[in-house]
């Protein structure tokens, strides 16, 4: 049972940092804190469910439609809800989010209504592959699983050994000293959403064909695991959000497994450890210690 429940907690926890990926990121570039960042996961899975009805694409090309369209709407996000507020008060950029979060959900709630819906025939059997007798995992979650490590593996490329890569890690450091070493900081930004909301869509994608099931308020929840994990692994931190979110998937799938019986629901435990991991260490795992003055 441990071993089937950690193969369950790391498919999971894939799915947390292709989530979580984006707001490091976008939180390392402006310091924001970016509560639109789940119904962007929500918006992927329905960009791939219409892909595959309405243009009879496969489902490899619906998924890369729903990260190029949710691309997209990052990018169009932080150009008209967060950046004429740039250098503002940080909450007007964290109300502008809500808002912006709860007008696509609305939206998309008016057109699809908020009953679930089945995720589209791919043609891809769901396999299960036992590993032991009883040990096994389902070619849905080794998808997850295969998307997270190639998307982490080309994110690292990409920041390492590309001039826009690098940028961003100039940003971060420092956005007034790259934009005067000639950085087009906006330019840099709106990169830095578009890779964040592309990852988010992958894994909304993979999940409502894990789940066969897909609905408008679908990103809420993983919306919000996504800034526990962002916290607990360290604010800007890429390898800190890794682990976080193993962490946070190990832990639901553990206390699912063998604390189903109590009456606090397996979040609701994830949530406590994360609290007590904060208590412990405030600035996350790899998060930067603050001095204090």
């Amino acid at each position: 049972m441990l071993a089937q429940q950690l193969i369950n907690g790391f498919a999971i926890g894939f799915v947390y940092i292709l989530v979580s990926v984006g707001l490091t990121m976008v939180y390392g570039v402006l310091k924001l804190l970016h509560f639109a960042h789940g119904v962007i996961y929500m918006v992927g899975a329905f960009s791939a469910m219409l892909g595959m009805i309405y243009f009879h694409l496969p489902f490899p090309l619906a998924l890369l439609l729903a990260m190029a369209v949710s691309a997209v709407i990052g990018m169009g996000i932080e150009r008209f809800a967060y950046r004429p507020l740039r250098g503002g008060h940080p909450i007007t950029t964290l109300i502008s989010g809500v808002g912006v979060a709860i007008l696509l959900e609305n939206f998309f709630q008016v057109i699809f209504t908020s009953d679930t819906l089945s995720f589209p025939e791919t043609g891809i059997e769901n396999t299960i592959f036992h590993l032991t007798q009883s040990v096994s995992i389902t070619n849905y979650k080794f998808y997850i699983v295969i998307a997270g490590v190639i998307g982490l593996g080309l994110l690292y490329a990409f920041l390492k050994f590309t001039k826009m890569g690098i940028a961003i890690q100039a940003v971060a450091q420092d956005m007034r000293a790259a934009s005067l070493m000639g950085v087009n900081v906006n330019r840099v930004v709106s990169v830095t959403f578009m890779i964040g909301s592309a990852l988010a869509a992958a894994a909304g994608v993979l999940v409502a064909l894990n789940y066969n099931s897909l609905f408008p308020s679908m990103g809420s929840i993983p919306g919000l695991k996504a800034f526990c994990v962002v916290v607990l692994g360290g604010l800007g931190s890429i390898g800190g959000t890794v682990v976080g979110g193993l962490i946070l998937g190990l832990v639901e799938t553990m206390s699912d497994g063998y604390l189903s019986g109590m009456v606090i629901d397996k979040d609701a435990i994830a949530f406590v450890i994360l609290i007590v991991i904060l208590l412990i260490k405030p600035s996350g795992l790899f998060g930067k210690k603050v001095e204090k003055v």
